[in-house]
């Protein structure tokens, strides 16, 4: 079970099935050089969202170099739109509309700290509306859980003000700031989930053993009761109490299956009723749409190869089949009307990303809004097939490979592309590291290495332990199947990830040194010890059941020997390599120690290495021209240990920003305590 009921994605979530272009169909001609900044710039716009009652249409634009929120009638034009929000320090993210439409609510940190507080702004107000801040704490971080159709004055958040490690959940009045308790956190509560009325019903909580339980009861106020106790290795994730405030929707992996199915549980009794499973059997249950007017399952999608979508009502049949004569991609519902008559469809695809359509159910027709990148020409993007090969183990992996378009993919330079988590998953779509990285001449492949979600249960649970061994060997498997298939230069094959993908390439550069031409950690942990030592306060509640059963616990002697044997900083003389890490000075998830002290540690035995920071980014660079320079550093780095293109110039802010990021390793000083 995950560790919250979180339901900080408010709109409905929709993905239809899109099938890839074979790689041998793409035309024999090299595709030009793509400037750095098309993919990792500011959009020209993006996150389209329809007001609830469909009077406005908003989305966010640069607004002096930061992406902000802008608005305009939906039948209106550009000359008509207006700024919402005008912060120059950090761009505004996540957002989105009260239940009634008379607030803009977002959720902002300082500097990728993860601390965030909600702000509303009302675009009633003439000119530019002010930015009310609705949770002004300092070191307290904010969580959504419920923004209710019943109730839209109001929205259900967490706040661990009182104990950092505990979220609260607290209703927050959106035009007072008023904040009412409306259930105090024993401790390791990890989410809550409301009914129709606005009571809460269900929580989350993790115990001291890693076991999860599903606690229920009939109304606020009344105390928990223990509805169901699942053990770590199940995952077993509240989604929404049904109509009748009787059953509870539930996805579920527990028991003798394997893969996660969808479930309707009664809240009295306990007893299970299967709703749906894979029709293929090949992946776990992905996700379940709800109709918000009738309060009714209309939809299911699981995620394989690609997204596959399930309709279960007429509507919902109607609208699969009316947007995907729009675009071959796959699209996703981000928004829609309270009446749901009308729509936000943004399509995934990776040769056309972000195509945002206004779909209209009532007379089945759209109108094309935008692109994000409109400089991005599809017929110069390469497109991504699903590939598999069995690990070395027997286990079947499944990945993706996208291969330069106009070059055929034999014996090429590759870059290993390595996703974070590690309990995530790549999927097929656009992805801009890959493309920039196949724009320049390489293979890439991206691994769902053991661990990795939506592959049943035993395929979850065989990473337990596996950190540096069969999830790193998963990766040199996929290594040798593009060796084998030709694809592959064998000696000119890169690595490349971020958070776990980075601790993935320092693993590669330590573990397997003859494996790999070079590599570049970003914001990726050196040593297992101080990344799990050093994690956020409000991460502790849930060790039990992940970090802990995964990788160890380091106040445990012989644990923490083991976590040391499997960190890379531990056997940093094997790097032999160029490497190039990147960091976030605000990472609350791998602190900057992690990089501070392998660069330390590579400097201490002289060996050189590259080494970027960022002043004010956590975990992940989200101001464009930290991204840019990231990848210009990149792309040179990569084409000089493995000979791929790279872009002659680019703007003098770049080269100059690049310059103010890197650090001289000599400068570093550690502490006394020892890792």
């Amino acid at each position: 079970m995950k560790a919250g009921i979180s339901t900080t994605t408010i709109a409905l979530s929709l993905l239809a099935l899109a099938g890839p272009t074979a790689l041998e169909a793409q035309a024999r001609v090299q595709a030009p050089l793509i400037p750095l900044e098309h993919f990792f710039d500011n959009p020209e716009i993006g996150g389209a969202q329809i007001s609830p009652d469909g009077k406005w249409l908003s989305y966010v634009k640069p607004y002096k170099g930061k992406l902000n929120v802008y608005i305009r009638p939906v039948n209106g034009s550009e000359r008509d739109e207006r700024v919402m929000t005008t912060d120059t320090v950090r761009p505004v993210g996540q957002y989105f509309w009260s239940r009634d439409s008379r607030y803009l609510l977002y959720v902002q940190d300082k500097g990728g700290n993860e601390n965030y507080r909600i702000y509303a702004v009302n675009p009633s107000q003439p000119g530019v509306p002010v930015a009310r801040d609705l949770t002004p704490f300092d070191k307290v971080r904010a969580a959504i859980y419920a923004v209710p159709h019943r109730t839209p004055g109001r929205i259900l958040v967490g706040l661990n003000r009182r104990i950092p490690s505990a979220f609260d959940a607290y209703w927050l009045d959106l035009a007072t700031g008023r904040l009412d308790l409306a259930s105090e956190n024993p401790g390791r509560h990890g989410g809550y989930l409301i009914d129709k009325s606005g009571q809460l019903r269900v929580a989350t909580q993790s115990t001291a053993t890693g076991a999860n339980d599903i606690l229920v009861r009939a109304k606020d106020g009344d105390p928990w009761r223990t509805l169901a106790t699942y053990p770590a290795n199940e995952d077993v994730t509240p989604l929404r109490i049904a109509p009748d405030g009787r059953h509870l929707y539930v996805r579920s992996n527990a028991g003798s299956g394997n893969l996660s199915r969808l479930l309707l549980v009664d809240m009295d009794t306990g007893k299970e009723t299967l709703i749906e499973t894979d029709p293929r059997n090949e992946v776990d249950f992905g996700s379940a749409v709800f109709s918000e007017v009738t309060d009714s399952l209309i939809a299911t999608t699981y995620v394989g190869d690609t997204v596959r979508i399930y309709p279960r009502s007429k509507k919902m049949t109607k609208l699969i089949s009316d947007v995907r004569k729009l675009h071959d991609g796959a699209p996703g519902i981000t928004s829609s009307t309270s009446d749901e008559t009308r729509f936000i469809v943004s399509f995934n695809s990776p040769t056309d990303p972000g195509a945002t359509y206004l779909y209209d159910a009532r007379t089945g027709k759209a109108k094309f809004l935008f692109r994000p990148r409109p400089w991005l020409k599809p017929a110069e993007l390469s497109t991504v097939t699903p590939v598999s090969f069995t690990a070395s183990d027997g286990l079947k992996i499944h990945g993706y490979l996208t291969a330069p378009r106009g070059i055929e993919a034999k014996n090429l330079p590759m870059v290993m592309l390595v996703h974070g988590g590690p309990w995530a998953r790549d999927n097929w779509g656009y992805q801009p590291e890959a493309q920039l990285l196949a724009n320049r001449g390489y293979a890439v492949l991206q691994v769902n290495y053991r661990g990795s979600t939506g592959y049943g249960k035993s395929f979850f649970n065989a990473a337990v332990n596996e950190f540096s061994g069969k999830m790193h060997t998963d990766l040199l498997d996929g290594v040798s199947w593009a060796v084998q298939q030709g694809i592959a230069s064998p000696k000119k094959v890169g690595i490349y990830g971020g958070s776990y993908g980075g601790y993935a390439t320092l693993v590669g550069l330590t573990f397997s040194p003859d494996t790999f031409a070079c590599g570049v950690d970003y914001v990726g942990p050196s040593s297992l010890v101080t990344l799990v030592e050093s994690f956020p306060a409000y991460w502790k509640p849930f060790m039990e059941g992940t970090w802990y059963r995964f990788v160890g616990d380091p106040s445990k002697p012989d644990q923490r020997a083991q976590m040391l044997a499997r960190s890379p900083l531990s056997r940093v003389d094997s790097i032999r390599v160029p490497l190039l890490v990147v960091q976030g000075a605000n990472d609350p998830r791998v602190t900057k120690l992690e990089a501070d002290q392998l660069v330390a540690a590579l400097r201490d035995r002289g060996i050189k290495v590259k080494y970027i920071v960022a002043g004010n980014e956590g975990h992940g660079f989200a101001n464009p021209n930290n991204r840019m320079a990231l990848y210009r550093a990149m792309e040179q780095f990569f084409g000089e240990c493995l000979g791929g293109r790279v872009q002659p110039t680019v703007s003098e802010s770049i080269t100059r920003h690049l310059t103010s990021l890197m650090i001289d390793p000599d400068s570093i000083k550690l502490g006394t305590k020892k890792p």
